[in-house]
């Protein structure tokens, strides 16, 4: 499921999202106590966490917090606005100073790795913030900051701005590609009812049976496959885990050579 952010009134949203001051709305009382615009993105979240972003509707929220779906609508027009400051919300979880690296050539490194963990966390807390397409950014100010964070950590890399934009790029989407796939491996048992020992268990003993040859095949995929783990008896998100590691310093490498 793939959901756009800024489908909303531009207007509302932006200004909701910066906490410009509400213009008066004729034909509408003020709002009722109790309410905010902070308690509601909250119980949007705690719905979208609890049950997953096909659960979350203006109603969902409005029962979380003991209220109709009308009574909402004073403060967030819609669900449309409502995702992207859930979206905004969840993303200002990161922090906004990392860690400085030691005083030599490569130090930013070590800042850039927090940025990665830290965005890594937060996507598997939210899940369903995976599911917002990148195709179009909600422009909210934790959004922002997050860019700017992970600028400023790369920027004693020394990058000419053309690949510096590459490399922002891939990092975030390097981050958010591993953390689907663990978000996914979480959920996959519970959706299917089908652990994952089970799934390999059945589909390896029958392509043993249909693909005897195997091994000559694809000898370098079985090469790969039998090749000793890290981690000994590890788990797929242990997998998930270390191709993280991995997959992060490569393109550090790669991002040192570029300079």
């Amino acid at each position: 499921m793939t959901v756009y952010a800024g489908q909303g009134d531009a207007h509302r949203s932006l200004a909701l999202l910066w906490g410009a001051p509400e213009e008066p709305r004729t034909g509408r009382s003020g709002p009722k106590p109790g309410l905010s615009v902070d308690a509601i993105v909250s119980a949007g979240i705690a719905v979208a966490d609890a049950e997953g972003m096909a659960a979350l509707s203006m109603r969902a929220v409005g029962e979380r917090l003991g209220r109709t779906a009308m009574a909402l609508y004073t403060y967030v027009p819609g669900k449309a606005e409502l995702l992207d400051l859930m979206h905004d919300r969840a993303l200002a979880e990161l922090p906004a100073e990392l860690p400085a690296g030691p005083p030599t050539a490569d130090g930013w490194r070590e800042a850039v790795t927090a940025w990665a963990e830290a965005l890594r966390a937060c996507y598997l807390r939210h899940p369903w913030v995976l599911q917002v397409s990148q195709a179009r950014p909600v422009l909210g100010p934790a959004e922002l900051a997050a860019m700017e964070t992970l600028l400023r950590a790369l920027q004693p890399a020394g990058l000419p701005p053309q690949r510096l934009r590459g490399a922002v790029a891939a990092l975030w989407q390097f981050v958010r590609g591993l953390a689907a796939a663990t978000a996914e491996t979480r959920a996959a048992a519970a959706a299917t009812g089908v652990t994952d020992e089970d799934w390999w268990t059945t589909r390896s003993i029958r392509l043993a049976e249909l693909a005897p040859d195997f091994a000559d095949r694809f000898p370098l995929l079985t090469g790969l496959q039998s090749a000793p783990a890290d981690t000994p008896g590890s788990t797929p998100e242990d997998s998930h885990r270390e191709a993280f590691r991995t997959g992060l310093a490569i393109l550090l490498d790669g991002i040192a050579a570029a300079r």
